[in-house]
């Protein structure tokens, strides 16, 4: 003997609606916040103080340039993942120059947890050595600055891609 089937009901129909509605509602919401935790969308902290700073930013690249300084900077990758940064600094008449602090950083250009600070040390008159440990392939940023009696007199930014 089959059994009649079962009526369709308001209820029924009421509790699969919200039962369908409540699974979207928690995807979506679920998804939101993954993709803010995961990357907010800001390029800098405060966008009104990285403003502020616009102008200062404008002539100090104008003073590096009119340094007319000649800065070379060699990254290598080494077999054991990490990389060796060199920089070799020379004044305008083309003498290298002693005494400076350069500092190295891979920036992840879509992630900024991955950012690597890279410490150069002076290894010779006008050259500048560091290592930086188990650097994923792919493709950085790799920024320099140069450092004279505390003040930032050079800045750097460049595209590197490491295998």
């Amino acid at each position: 003997m089959a059994s009649a089937p079962k009526p369709l009901t308001g209820t029924k129909v009421f509790v699969m609606l919200v039962a369908f509605f409540g699974v979207v509602i928690g995807v979506n919401a679920t998804m939101a916040k993954l993709a803010i935790a995961t990357l907010p969308g800001t390029d800098v902290d405060s966008p009104y103080a990285a403003g502020l700073t616009y102008d200062r930013e404008i002539s100090a690249a104008q003073d590096q340039s009119a340094r007319n300084w000649q800065v070379n900077a060699h990254i290598e990758r080494r077999s054991d993942g990490g990389a060796t940064l060199q920089v070799e600094a020379r004044d305008a008449g083309g003498l290298p120059m002693s005494g400076l602090k350069f500092g190295g950083r891979l920036e992840r250009p879509t992630d900024k947890r991955a950012d690597l600070s890279v410490e150069l040390t002076e290894a010779g008159i006008g050259i500048y050595r560091g290592n930086a440990a188990s650097i994923a392939p792919g493709q950085w940023d790799l920024v320099i600055e140069g450092e004279a009696r505390g003040q930032r007199v050079f800045l750097s930014r460049n595209r590197v891609i490491l295998n």
